[in-house]
């Protein structure tokens, strides 16, 4: 049996133990505001830039990177609105409710990507397609393929600290689209070299299964509960 100093240093001990976690969990939440305002904000501009540009001139590879970047813009900002309201300090009700409704909406996110990529690749294997070389859209990938694997890999590990499955898709998703990236480049590099046009859009394909494996996992739900249970 316990004596009453022994209870009051386990009670101290439980009471900080609470508090730490919970300092680190609002630490770590604050940084998956930061990212994924980060993310939404670097997809905005590249969308913009993107679609203005390629429309202007004609450019099929600066219209499917604004695109591209329209999905990820619109995950980023479902899930800004899921942060938000625990930063604002939510019920966990809401939080819950607002977790599974946009780890669903980055999983529909994620076929609609897989429809994109598919069709685009498709339709240049049809066509039988060189790559275009535009000076836009080698800077944006390239932008992206410095700047975006880093904010993902930040994303998943703030993911893991706060329990968000949510979060953990749609880093995967930011992964997938800097894939792209270097598909593009490396398709680029291809054709220039060894006349293999067909490198890119192959390249684009191998990555459809995962996209598709991924969007319905997450529609399903699949590992919110026990990411929350996890925290």
């Amino acid at each position: 049996m316990s004596t009453p100093n022994e209870s009051e240093t386990l009670h101290r001990v439980t009471s900080d133990d609470a508090v730490r976690t919970d300092a680190h969990t609002r630490k770590w939440l604050q940084r998956a505001l930061w990212l994924v305002s980060a993310t939404m904000a670097y997809n905005g501009v590249e969308a913009v830039v993107a679609l203005w540009s390629g429309i202007a001139a004609q450019s099929s590879v600066l219209v499917g990177f604004g695109l591209d970047s329209i999905i990820e813009f619109a995950a980023a900002g479902v899930l800004l609105w899921r942060f938000a309201a625990e930063a604002r300090g939510a019920d966990d009700e809401v939080v819950d409710a607002r977790e599974h409704l946009v780890h669903r909406f980055v999983g529909a996110t994620f076929l609609g990507l897989a429809v994109y990529v598919s069709g685009e690749a498709f339709a240049t294997l049809y066509m039988q397609s060189a790559p275009e070389e535009s000076r836009v859209g080698i800077a944006l990938a390239v932008l992206s393929l410095l700047f975006m694997p880093a904010v993902a890999w930040g994303k998943l590990r703030a993911a893991k600290e706060v329990g968000s499955a949510a979060l953990r898709a749609e880093a995967k998703e930011t992964l997938a689209c800097s894939y792209l990236s270097l598909t593009l480049l490396l398709g680029l590099v291809a054709n220039a070299v060894a006349d293999l046009w067909w490198a890119d859009p192959v390249a684009a394909l191998a990555m459809v299964p995962w996209l598709v494996k991924e969007g319905r996992e997450a529609l399903r739900g699949d590992g919110c509960s026990a990411e929350r249970d996890g925290e």
